[in-house]
């Protein structure tokens, strides 16, 4: 096939679907607003053209529709597959896209619609105009229906991960136990309350003699973000310099490394937003049990007190007793490890995700 992948090139969760589809032998165009350029190298041995429109976003949004337009209709794409139904979404409206496919990312669904009046009558024409529609999640297809009760079908296509590269893996540790999360920097991602999630639990394995552990454990946080000096100061302010370690940003490729490294992975995103959860799942994949907070993402992929536990949002105490149970209950950790790498292969392996979505594009392809 030929697809037109509409969405921000500056973004990993596109590169994977570009590379992906490619992958697969289609020849794949993504067309983007000009300053969502790079972090996607256009030239790697498959059919991936960019293509770069002239505006950037937001106003782009409305000023690149007849250049999109104009490039769809010469190009003559098997496929259009417009993602994310706020910005992107209403480029494809204005440009007259009405039999693409709709992906919709999460945020533009769960918080872009409630900021304004004029955001929730964005997001409402463009979930009725596309004859398609798709979702990473079942919660986030609920949540789009809740918006304007949407009657079509909302085909699900799990974001995935690499069941080959997330695998569980022998490597050095830094201390005797980790804590780890990989998750930007941001207030939306509660990284602070797992931050005081780790002080609350190294006090309770002190007040239970379990010094040693106490002793020989540590939290590495991966990522960048605007929360970084509240982080610091909040690290400094619990006494935790020695303890929890901020590793920086850290490229994709060596993700499956570094979680292995891991003894829990910890993510205490605040809102429903977080629709699907990829970082938890990539440490399931490698058999690392996660403590997270109860989103709708998080609820929908983890299986508590199986893979892990799902615990009440912006809840320190909750969130440390787990972490607390997880570290000194090593049988425990280790069944819900391998019970999450199961439930990984059975229903979020990436090439299964990407099988998925061509049966969509098979779908629009007999309807139209």
């Amino acid at each position: 096939m030929k697809i037109a992948l509409v969405s921000a090139a500056n973004s990993i969760h596109t590169r994977r679907w570009a590379n992906a589809l490619a992958e697969r032998g289609h020849e794949v165009h993504v067309i983007y607003c000009s300053n969502h350029d790079f972090a996607f190298d256009c030239d790697e041995g498959k059919k991936i053209i960019c293509k770069r429109l002239s505006f950037p976003a937001p106003l782009g949004y409305y000023l690149n529709a007849m250049q999109l337009k104009n490039y769809i209709m010469q190009q003559k794409f098997d496929i259009v597959n417009i993602h994310y139904a706020s910005g992107y979404g209403t480029l494809g409206r204005l440009a007259g896209q009405k039999h693409a496919l709709l992906s919709i990312w999460g945020s533009d669904v769960y918080d872009f619609p409630y900021q304004s009046k004029f955001n929730l009558k964005t997001v409402k024409k463009n979930l009725k105009y596309y004859n398609y529609l798709a979702s990473t999640s079942q919660c986030m297809a609920e949540q789009t229906r809740k918006i304007d009760e949407i009657k079509k079908e909302i085909f699900i296509t799990p974001f995935g991960v690499d069941v080959k590269r997330f695998r569980p893996a022998n490597v050095e540790r830094k201390t005797g136990y980790v804590i780890g999360t990989v998750k930007t920097l941001s207030y939306k991602y509660g990284i602070d309350v797992s931050i005081k999630a780790f002080a609350e639990m190294l006090k309770m394995l002190k007040e239970n003699g379990k010094n040693e552990i106490a002793d020989n454990i540590s939290y590495e946080i991966y990522g960048k973000g605007e929360e970084k000096d509240n982080l610091i100061a909040l690290i400094q302010e619990l006494g935790l310099k020695e303890k929890v370690r901020l590793m920086g940003y850290v490229e994709n490729s060596r993700l499956p490394e570094i979680i292995n490294g891991f003894d829990v992975f910890c993510c205490t995103s605040r809102y429903d937003s977080e629709s699907f959860g990829v970082a938890v799942v990539e440490a399931m994949a490698c058999a690392v049990p996660a403590v997270t907070s109860d989103v709708d993402g998080f609820r929908e992929v983890m299986e508590n007190g199986k893979t892990g536990y799902v615990v009440r949002r912006n809840d320190h105490i909750a969130t440390a007793k787990a972490l607390y149970r997880l570290i000194t209950e090593k049988d425990e950790r280790l069944l819900f490890g391998e019970n999450g790498r199961k439930r990984v292969i059975e229903l979020y392996d990436w090439e299964n995700s990407v099988d998925k979505m061509e049966s969509i594009y098979d779908t629009m392809l007999k309807t139209e």
